[in-house]
């Protein structure tokens, strides 16, 4: 049987923790269909944060201010996101604060382009959720390309010269033109869109949907 080719554009932000649940969970849905499906992911952009500063904000107080959330409210559903998180098999460790993620997404786009872009992803995700590092901080970005397996010197130079800075506009701006407000946006196929964190079931019906239509076209 002939693989049925799929793509997938997941927009996300590396500090959103719906984003790190969504991703698990849509991978352990393409494990699950095996070799029906030939799979390519790729990341876009989006920034839940973009006015923020150096050193970012206390995650308790952000939340409260942007949410109108009590810090028990708060507590309650990070405990929830542990459980879910647990479940598709990521940890989430202590995250005291929120940080801006441009520098992140930038170095993203250029690991696209390196065909690494997943390896980064996922240890951009491990770097804020699990370690509770500031994705802002180049250091924190290096570390992770190399443990991406990408160069270290190279992933250096495009934080510091602020290159593909254009090019990760363009794409929040495109997808905000979409009507994507928030994330994990993931679209299949150019056309059908799943939102939020869900749980590999639903992932697994939704490409299992996809493909079937893709096939009876």
């Amino acid at each position: 049987m002939t693989a049925q080719p799929l793509e997938i554009d997941f927009v996300s932000d590396v500090t959103c923790p719906w984003c790190a649940i969504g991703l698990s969970s849509l991978q352990l849905a393409l494990e699950r269909l095996g070799d029906t499906v030939d799979a390519r992911i790729t990341f876009h952009p989006f920034e839940l944060n973009p006015g923020m500063g150096p050193g970012g904000e206390d995650i308790v107080e952000y939340l409260g201010k942007k949410y109108g959330r009590t810090p028990e409210q708060i507590a309650e559903t990070q405990a929830m996101i542990r459980e879910r998180g647990a479940a598709v098999g990521f940890e989430f460790g202590s995250r005291a604060r929120v940080y801006n993620t441009f520098d992140a997404h930038r170095l993203l786009h250029w690991a696209g382009i390196e065909g690494r872009q997943l390896p980064l992803k996922l240890a951009l995700l491990k770097a804020y959720h699990t370690d509770g590092k500031d994705p802002s901080q180049h250091e924190t970005l290096v570390d992770a390309a190399r443990s991406a397996g990408l160069d270290a010197t190279q992933a250096r130079e495009v934080l510091e010269c602020g290159r593909y800075a254009d090019d990760v506009r363009a794409q929040m701006q495109e997808y905000r033109a979409m009507g994507i407000q928030s994330v994990p946006a993931v679209i299949f196929n150019r056309r059908y869109l799943v939102s939020g964190g869900q749980p590999v079931d639903v992932f697994e019906r939704a490409i299992g949907e996809v493909v079937a239509a893709a096939s009876s076209v």
